[in-house]
């Protein structure tokens, strides 16, 4: 080894001795968890060793449930956040007055804590004794019937969570897209006019290929923090997540540690690993597909 090169090692030395404590060993120590039968974190001791922990886990009706809502909220919100702030952005890159103006209101959801949005949502969305919420009001006007869509039926909870995630991811989402389009070349632009490329062509052959990297860590990062999901859920629904069948793979780990069913860490750790499987498999998989659409300059 040269010079330059354990030169390079030494600076990333903080970088890996971080990871290797903060990251690889808590994993490692959530493996051997996930096969303690019965372990006791009081005193440090299991029945056994086997697979007993993710059987459970995989046959419990809240850990199923916490899956197809996980799932549904990855599907919905991750395209639907991207490609309105794509629109956002790309309608934001026209304007040349009132631009800053119009980002800072964007990114102001972004910064407001999660509960107080949580709270504007539930006085839109909620039905109370006094009131069936905004949202209802209007649904009224036009002649439809109240939903209760906090403590109603389970499509509207959801539709609830999607809406209030999108809402919550789609400012930074915007302030990058917006960053990325104002990164392109003018030149591009501008030999596409000459040639008398219509507007739509030059979006989908030049800005699209151009941004594609940014598109992409929007994705991935996406798929990563909507299967994190969980204080979104608890602004919406209360801390009783099981009750109100909105919990998510976070909230039953969560539940399993330190919930109304607390004191579980192996079944907790099995949760964990599956969580951990599932990302990595999806992110690997993007990887994939990023390696014939992702365009880097």
């Amino acid at each position: 080894m040269d010079k330059k090169d354990a030169k390079a090692w030494l600076y990333l030395l903080p970088a890996i001795l971080f990871l290797g404590v903060f990251m690889v060993y808590p994993l490692i120590d959530v493996l051997i968890y996930s096969f303690e039968e019965g372990y006791n974190s009081a005193s440090q001791t299991s029945f056994g060793v086997g697979s007993y922990n993710y059987s459970y886990v995989l046959h419990d009706p809240y850990f199923l449930q916490a899956i197809k809502n996980t799932f549904i909220l990855v599907i919905f919100t991750v395209p639907i956040s991207t490609g309105l702030a794509l629109l956002i952005s790309v309608g934001l890159s026209s304007i040349q007055k009132l631009r800053d103006l119009f980002q800072t209101i964007y990114f102001l959801p972004y910064v407001t804590n999660t509960l107080a949005v949580g709270l504007v949502f539930m006085i839109l969305f909620k039905q109370t004794p006094y009131s069936d919420g905004l949202v209802n009001l209007v649904i009224k006007f036009f002649g439809g019937e109240a939903v209760d869509f906090i403590g109603g039926p389970y499509w509207a909870k959801m539709f609830v969570l999607c809406f209030y995630t999108v809402w919550v991811v789609l400012p930074f989402k915007i302030l990058i897209l917006t960053s990325a389009l104002a990164s392109v070349n003018e030149q591009y632009y501008n030999a596409a006019k000459v040639d008398g490329t219509r507007r739509f062509r030059i979006f989908t052959r030049i800005t699209i290929p151009m941004i594609s990297p940014t598109l992409f860590y929007l994705i991935i990062t996406g798929f990563i923090g909507a299967f994190k999901a969980y204080s979104d859920a608890v602004a919406l629904f209360g801390t009783d997540l099981n009750a109100a069948q909105m919990n998510t793979i976070v909230g039953y780990i969560y539940d399993m540690l330190y919930g109304n069913s607390g004191g579980y860490p192996s079944y907790a750790s099995a949760a964990a690993i599956i969580l951990f499987t599932i990302v990595l498999t999806i992110t690997c998989i993007n990887l994939l597909v990023s390696k014939k659409h992702v365009h880097y300059a």
